[in-house]
């Protein structure tokens, strides 16, 4: 258990302990699953997929479909053409997808699989139906994390299918970043309350989330369909939320069809939440709705009358950099102190930009990208916190060190409704705000004396 971790910080290079991070065709899959119809296929061995499958239907609750070259012995030294060409044959023939989303694991990058080549090869051979879609990614684990494989594979649905046809929509396009089902669909609601059409790529909502009927669909209704983002071409603009998760595909989109686009910080909490009604009130031209104000008001009036509880209070913060970014954000906005910042992904502009949000509130905060959890726990044996914000993974350290956790990112593991509630928005930063300060208020009933211990807070 964690609770053997040393105190004393020894560097390493070579070697990570529970990283804070996982592999690139983990994204990939879930990219794939909130494209309408599409069936994410894993090129590689069997264990590859039987992973990725498994862990995301333990954070979401919900069988996660997908199909696998199933490479063995032969296909890692001959190539894996004729098991990716076995199994469009199988995949379209059983379960009749309307679109294939292929992403490449270790084994296929490392002997060098030529992807667009089979596709190419298996269409003119007739192996992949006339009318039927296949996009690909190349997603090796040895590189990057879970999030460069949801952005490569939103990179990728737009590089095979968005056109334009030199007429521009109305319409604006939103890429969401690694968010849950939840906070999707409040974005679209945010975008409705502008008025401004919208597309978004992906979008898992009523997917991974989708209500029990009583009847089985293979493909729930839910997701972007393959018009739409054909369609993302034409659009106006793009608003890309998370520079990590988000920015591949736009600059995708204006290579390809010439569509500008705009970088936000994932719309956590209250600062960023405000860039983002702001962008959309200067795409739409319209005033911000008063509904919308009104759930702004509601999230300072909880920060104001909760400031006692929250001001002071040291944090430590782990997960995917753009999320990182906006909780930590959230949390000096909140007169909260984040001491120990981490992700696990790459990226040297992490560090830097958490440095700047930082810099007059906490400038002696632990920031480290690429780093692992044995290394947060160390900061924490070191400097101990009031609360942290993490995936399932921080629970070890919560029991360890006796230290409040709210869970947050992916992935969540051992709870169950985060894929339910938003954390975007205004009402997103409310309920995060009311997890923060039940988080320190239930503690500080666990520790309080008979004589202190209060009925109203």
């Amino acid at each position: 258990m964690l609770d053997q971790t040393p105190a004393t910080i020894t560097e390493r290079s070579a070697l990570k302990v529970n990283p804070a991070k996982t592999c690139q065709p983990v994204g990939a899959m879930y990219a794939a699953l909130g494209v309408h119809g599409c069936l994410p296929h894993s090129h590689g061995s069997q264990g590859c997929c039987a992973y990725h499958r498994s862990h995301l239907t333990r954070h979401f609750k919900e069988p996660v479909m997908a199909s696998t070259s199933s490479f063995t012995e032969g296909s890692s030294v001959f190539g894996g053409m004729a098991n990716l060409q076995q199994a469009f044959q199988t995949m379209f023939a059983l379960y009749d997808p309307e679109i294939v989303a292929v992403h490449t694991t270790c084994l296929s990058e490392t002997i060098g699989d030529d992807i667009p080549t089979i596709i190419a090869k298996s269409r003119d051979e007739g192996k992949i139906p006339e009318g039927k879609v296949v996009v690909h990614a190349n997603t090796p684990s040895y590189v990057g994390s879970h999030v460069t494989g949801f952005s490569s594979m939103v990179a990728g649905f737009v590089k095979y299918l968005a056109a334009s046809t030199g007429t521009r929509s109305n319409a604006v396009n939103l890429v969401p970043g690694w968010v849950e089902p939840a906070d999707m669909v409040e974005l679209k609601r945010y975008t409705a309350a502008f008025a401004l059409p919208t597309i978004m790529l992906p979008d898992t909502s009523s997917v991974l989330d989708a209500p029990a009927t009583g009847t089985h669909a293979f493909y729930p209704k839910g997701g972007t369909t393959i018009a739409q983002i054909r369609a993302m071409g034409d659009a106006r603009h793009t608003l890309a939320l998370g520079a990590w998760a988000s920015t591949a595909a736009a600059e995708q989109l204006r290579k390809q069809c010439q569509v500008p686009f705009e970088v936000l910080d994932l719309p956590i909490g209250l600062a960023a939440t405000d860039r983002f009604v702001s962008a959309l009130a200067s795409l739409s031209g319209t005033a911000v709705p008063q509904a919308i104000e009104d759930e702004r008001g509601r999230l300072v009036d909880v920060i104001n009358d909760m400031h006692q509880y929250l001001a002071g209070k040291s944090v430590a913060i782990w997960g995917d950099q753009d999320q990182v970014i906006a909780l930590t954000e959230f949390c000096r906005d909140m007169d909260m102190k984040p001491v120990h910042v981490m992700t696990g992904g790459h990226g040297q502009a992490f560090e830097e930009r958490v440095k700047a949000l930082l810099a007059d509130s906490v400038p002696d905060a632990n920031i480290r990208q690429q780093g692992d959890l044995m290394l947060m726990h160390q900061w924490i044996k070191n400097r101990p916190v009031d609360v942290m914000i993490g995936t399932t993974y921080g629970k070890f350290i919560s029991r360890a060190e006796d230290t409040p956790l709210v869970r947050f990112g992916w992935p969540i593991l051992d709870r169950v409704g985060h894929s339910y509630f938003a954390s975007v928005g205004y009402t997103g930063g409310l309920r995060l705000a009311t997890q923060l300060i039940t988080a320190i208020q239930e503690r500080q009933d666990r520790d309080a004396p008979d004589h202190a211990l209060e009925l109203v807070m």
